[in-house]
């Protein structure tokens, strides 16, 4: 063999070997060959790219987090807030993914800032506050809608943090406490409203029984002599005042009893 001919084996051999790709698994390659995009993107495995006819373009297949950076949102009821989200998404489909945009990746990342400032100046504070997971809901179909034509499939969306003024804050703070002296005073009448209910159903209880009254002055009696103490309480019933009273107006009008002489 001629050094000519070894010569044009070793550059044959390299050419080659320098035409062998490996891509890993989750890794897609879209050949253009001559200008052109061919069917069908390779890999993953070995692959052959022969340049400088074909040119081959690396696209991950891989679940891509995106940060969207803080927006300064005006909602529904004229409150600026601020607010920040990260996008979940993939490529589904390599070539348009190539093909439709250049940068499939900034293009994603504008287009989320600007439907984030959108979506959430439609509503209002409360509902940006309280609905989060019905808001993320919306935001991820109206972007998944937006580039399924870019092959790019937006998995979810999530409002991270809304940062608000700090006389909104405040004011949030007032109302909240405002809204649990509300509920305090309406569980404290509840539970007037329940012991009153109570009370009236014991005294129906006595009315019926009236020796239960007398019970009730015993166990009285009993808790007073279990502190120990010197005083001694001996509780009247309040009708008794009543009854003395009736007995000593009939005496004064009994013509019978004759007043006391001094």
């Amino acid at each position: 063999m001629s050094d000519v001919t070894l010569i044009v084996f070793l550059i044959v051999a390299l050419y080659l070997l320098s035409c062998i790709k490996v891509l890993a698994e989750y890794e897609r390659g879209v050949i253009f060959r001559l200008g052109r995009v061919l069917a069908q993107p390779k890999g993953p495995g070995i692959i052959f790219v022969f340049k400088p006819i074909d040119r081959m373009v690396r696209v991950s297949l891989r679940l891509e987090t995106m940060d969207v950076p803080p927006q300064d949102v005006v909602t529904r009821d004229n409150v600026t807030v601020k607010v920040n989200a990260v996008v979940f998404f993939r490529v589904v489909n390599p070539q348009r993914a190539i093909l439709e945009v250049s940068n499939f990746l900034y293009t994603t990342s504008q287009l989320a800032q600007t439907t984030l400032r959108s979506i959430l100046g439609e509503v209002e504070l409360d509902e940006l506050l309280s609905q989060r997971e019905k808001l993320n809901l919306r935001l991820q179909s109206v972007l998944d809608q937006d580039t399924d034509p870019w092959g790019i499939k937006v998995a979810k969306v999530e409002v991270k943090q809304v940062d608000l003024p700090d006389m909104m804050v405040r004011a949030i703070a007032r109302q909240a406490e405002a809204e649990r002296e509300r509920r305090s005073k309406i569980i404290h009448a509840e539970g007037e409203y329940m012991a009153a209910e109570k009370l009236a159903m014991a005294a129906a209880t006595i009315q019926r029984e009236p020796v239960a009254i007398q019970l009730r002055y015993l166990q009285t009696l009993v808790e007073i002599g279990a502190e120990k103490n010197t005083t001694v309480v001996f509780p009247l019933p309040v009708d008794i005042f009543s009854s003395i009273s009736r007995v000593l107006e009939r005496a004064a009008e009994d013509p019978r009893v004759k007043p006391a002489v001094e």
